[in-house]
Formats: structure tokens, sequence, C-alpha cells
């Protein structure tokens, strides 16, 4: 029972986490403009990973996606590629999970099959949350990096007007989503072991005669000292030596002497 919750647990944490992978990843509010300098203002500007958008005061919201791909720095897409394969390898994760449960029962399927597709989908919820975890990471270090340089920039008077753009709320939902796929995918891993069988039980092999009537006698044992003297030397079967006369010659000849 415990196994069967776990795994369920699992499925069901590693559920949100790619959820709000898609989420974070959908979402246009990457990076915010920073209002701290300027708390009024009639324009307020935030970006996503795949189009940014301006805000009016009137409430009124424009969006422009990014028409270039080569024109994005190159941690930009790197992050976007994080998200993507985090994204799939999540999907697949699901699709495995969902025939794994011990819940489910398909055909005749072992545990040992289930066990081995739970630690197949653990694996890739695992790398899921990783990918989700670095992708939004490197964006925020980016961000914090842009973030001193206008500040810099700013207090040098290398310019007069300077956005400067800090943490969005998609960021938190990323890292939060990372989190859930790596919680829920060491819980999958977890589960696998309790669904592996015990191999503890050895079938046994029984030899019976192939003759059908076979019955075994056994008689007296005569024992003897090892070496006993044979008088006679056997020549073939059957083989009696005849008597002799005091010379050492036969009085007459033996059957065994034209042999």
């Amino acid at each position: 029972m415990s196994t069967t919750i776990c795994q369920v647990m699992g499925f069901l944490v590693s559920s949100l986490g790619v959820g709000g992978s898609i989420m974070a990843t959908a979402m246009d509010t990457w990076s915010t403009q920073d209002l701290y300098d300027n708390p009024v203002t009639a324009v307020f500007q935030y970006q996503g990973l795949w189009r940014s958008c301006v805000r009016q005061s009137s409430g009124f919201t424009e969006c422009r996606p990014y028409f270039t791909i080569l024109g994005l720095p190159a941690m930009f897409q790197a992050v976007r590629a994080l998200m993507i394969v985090g994204i799939v390898l999540g999907l697949l994760g699901l699709f495995v999970c969902i025939f794994a449960l011990k819940c489910i029962r398909i055909g005749s399927m072992e545990d040992t099959a289930k066990a081995n597709m739970t630690l197949t989908s653990g694996i890739m919820f695992i790398v899921a949350g990783l990918c989700a975890i670095t992708g939004v990471s490197v964006f925020a270090n980016m961000l914090v990096t842009n973030f001193w340089m206008s500040t810099t920039n700013m207090y040098q008077g290398m310019q007069n007007v300077q956005n400067r753009y800090t943490f969005g709320s998609a960021l938190f939902v990323g890292w939060v989503a990372g989190g859930l796929a790596l919680v829920g995918g060491i819980m999958m891993c977890l589960a696998c072991k309790g669904l592996i069988p015990e191999e503890s039980r050895y079938k046994a092999v029984s030899y019976n005669a192939s003759g059908r009537n076979i019955s075994y006698r056994t008689g007296p044992y005569k024992g003897g000292s090892g070496y006993e003297a044979d008088p006679r030397t056997r020549k073939g079967a059957g083989y009696e030596e005849a008597p002799r006369s005091e010379d050492g010659r036969r009085p007459y000849p033996s059957k065994y002497d034209y042999v």
C-alpha cells in the first residue's frame, strides 16, 4: 500500500511540476521593469521568452513577439532550449508513468516491467526538473548582471534614462515547478524499489527414472581382504586347468590345448 501511495503522490507532484513549467514558459513576465526610482509612470514594460509587452496607464496592453532568432543573445536561446527540453521530458515521463501505476492493470504486465517503467519516468522527471531550474537560474543571472550594469551607467551619468528590469513572476513559477518535478521524480524512484518482486523463491527440479517399474534390490555384501591369490590363470571364459602328473605333464591332452 505504501508503494502505491508513494507512486501516486509522485505522479501527482510531477504533474504539477510539468504543468508549472509549461505555464512559466508561456508567461510574459520573466522580467519586469523596475519602478524603484520612478513609481509613477505612464508606461510599464515586461518581457518573456517569446515576446515583449508594454502596458499603458489607461490599461491598454500591446505585445510584440521576437521576430528574430539569431539576433537574440546566446544565453537567452539556451534558456528557451532548456525549458522546451524539460517540458518534453516531463510529458514523456507522464505518459510512461500512467502505464506504470500499480493500481492500473494493462493485460498481463508483470511487476518487473512496471518497476522499470516507474524508474524510467522518475529519471525523466528529475531531468525535467533540473532543466527548468537551470533555465530559470540562467535567466535570473542575466537579469542580475544587466541590472547592476544599468545601475552603474545611471550613476555615472552615461545615460539620462535607463530602464532596469528585475525578476518577474514567471521566474518564481519556474523555480517552484522545477522543484516539484524534481521531488516527484525522486518519489517515483523510491516507489520503484517496492515494485521489484523478491527473488527468494527457487523452483525445485525433480528427477525421475526413465523406466516404468525399476526396483533396486540390495543383497548381502561379502567383504574380503582385497587380495587373494588365484591358483588358476584365466585365459578365457570357462577355462579350467586339467590335472597334471608328478613330472608336470598332463596325462591326456585337454580340450583347451587346441583352442
